[in-house]
């Protein structure tokens, strides 16, 4: 069994170019990392929702190693690559901590169409005010992807494990703009409630109908 790829799970989902920062305290994971440095192996952190672990999941590439604790406990930096199917789990790996799988990997693109593409810069600008952020931290929306604002758009986790199930950007833009077009009535509402909230007490110019 030398071709496992080593488990992260996770209670989250990865896209690929995400970068992630984790804290390694748990004495596997700290196995792992060593591992990932001294051999330069990828790990995978699949999504553990509903309490089991999601088979569509993202391989990871170890970056950097930013911080390590006297207690041997690790602050890391981390980029999702490849994604994969798991064909067989493994809770722990021959001979190690953590757990591993024998896995497939998965086809994905990045081309996303320019029109669909603009319409979600739109839809998205628009929720962004509405919340009232000027700009989310470490979001451009030019040149944007569904995975770069994954995290952003009001997505549960289960949604966004839809969502990384979905291999064709075109298909993602799809989907993500329609997941967009019914958040934003949600949105809009509550913002007139806000502004409403704010107007009690104040004086009123109201014009009185005519009957």
């Amino acid at each position: 069994m030398d071709n496992l790829l080593p488990l992260f799970p996770l209670q989250l989902v990865v896209f690929p170019a995400e970068h992630l920062n984790l804290h390694i305290f748990e004495p596997r994971y700290r196995q792992l990392v060593k591992e990932c440095e001294e051999e330069g192996i990828t790990f995978g952190i699949p999504a553990y929702i509903g309490g089991k672990v999601m088979e569509v999941a993202t391989e990871v590439r170890l970056m950097s190693v930013e911080k390590r604790y006297p207690n041997g406990e690790l602050d890391i930096k981390t980029e999702g690559a490849g994604l994969f199917r798991i064909r067989e789990f493994y809770r722990t790996a021959p001979g190690k901590l953590y757990s591993a799988a024998e896995v497939e990997p998965l086809h994905f693109d990045m081309e996303g169409d320019a029109t669909a593409g603009a319409r979600i810069r739109e839809l998205v600008s628009e929720l962004f005010e509405l919340l009232h952020l000027h700009q989310k931290p470490g979001i451009s929306l030019e040149g944007l992807s569904t995975y770069s604002i994954g995290h952003h758009v009001g997505l549960n986790l289960e949604q966004e494990y839809e969502m990384l199930c979905i291999p064709g950007e075109r298909e993602r833009q799809a989907w993500m703009e329609a997941h967009l077009q019914k958040l934003l009535p949600v949105a809009r509402e509550m913002e007139k409630l806000r502004k409403k909230v704010q107007m009690n007490g104040h004086f009123k110019n109201i014009v009185p109908p005519k009957l």
